[in-house]
């Protein structure tokens, strides 16, 4: 795995704003302890850029809250739509042992696995979009043409920040065909090209045998065309150190306030 940088580190702190005495100091504290504000008695202050971050946070609460709706709202509707399915295949099901209430109960949490894994993942990485945006309002989604080859026309760059860093987000790739390297070794050339530097980030690294071998061949092409690639720990590290916002923190303080961590 590529070492992770520390780029944003060396960048000048921006004058920060203590919610536990109401002033301001020049320090540099991750988001994270800022959102949790930190223990009182340890002496301790969080610090952020005063006001912003906290609208950072309701925008990231507020877009959970509409994933949130969306995928119920989805689910509710399948539902209603599978009651009137054709079942005829549920006696296969019961040839092997499997009775048609449960075979039900089974195509029901497929369908809602399915628009849950989509919804999951597709929050959290328009929230890392955000949190980019917020270190560099600049930053946004950008297309560029395939100076290699016919198809696809134009390849899309998740963020363009004014760094040049032209990041692509996943909250996790678990594909498994070989088809993917090919045109995603195209789409990094074509950026480098361009004079950008291919930034992969991925919350979550694939479970399977297959799928992550898939990924040590990108992490490979990566490297090869002096890019980055981060999964798992080191993701969000690069997002927390990148942007100052400790991304992790304010999902998690999210979950715990939508579920009690349940």
């Amino acid at each position: 795995m590529a070492s992770l940088s520390h780029r944003g580190s060396a960048r000048k702190s921006p004058q920060r704003f203590c919610w536990n005495c109401s002033s301001y100091a020049c320090i540099h504290i991750d988001v994270g302890e800022a959102l949790n504000n930190l223990d009182r008695e340890s002496g301790v202050c969080s610090f952020v850029e005063k006001g912003a971050f906290m609208i950072l946070y309701k925008e990231i609460r507020a877009l959970s809250d509409d994933f949130e709706r969306r995928l119920k709202s989805q689910i509710e509707d399948r539902v209603l739509e599978m009651d009137d399915d054709d079942r005829s295949h549920h006696i296969l099901y019961q040839v092997l042992g499997i009775t048609a209430a449960e075979g039900h109960d089974i195509d029901v949490y497929q369908n809602k696995g399915r628009f849950l894994y989509k919804y999951a993942g597709s929050f959290l990485e328009a929230a890392a979009k955000l949190c980019v945006q917020y270190r560099f309002p600049q930053a946004g989604s950008k297309r560029i043409d395939n100076t290699l080859g016919q198809r696809p026309k134009t390849f899309e760059i998740d963020s363009l920040t004014p760094l040049k860093d032209a990041i692509e987000i996943k909250w996790r790739d678990a594909t498994t065909d070989g088809d993917h390297i090919t045109k995603e070794h195209t789409r990094l050339k074509v950026i480098h090209a361009a004079g950008y530097k291919p930034v992969r980030v991925m919350f979550y690294y694939p479970n399977r045998a297959q799928a992550r071998k898939i990924q040590q061949v990108l992490e490979d092409l990566y490297i090869s065309l002096k890019g980055e690639y981060y999964y798992a720990d080191s993701a969000w590290k690069f997002i927390r150190e990148y942007t100052g916002v400790d991304l992790l923190a304010v999902i998690s303080r999210i979950a715990e306030e939508k579920t009690g961590g349940k």
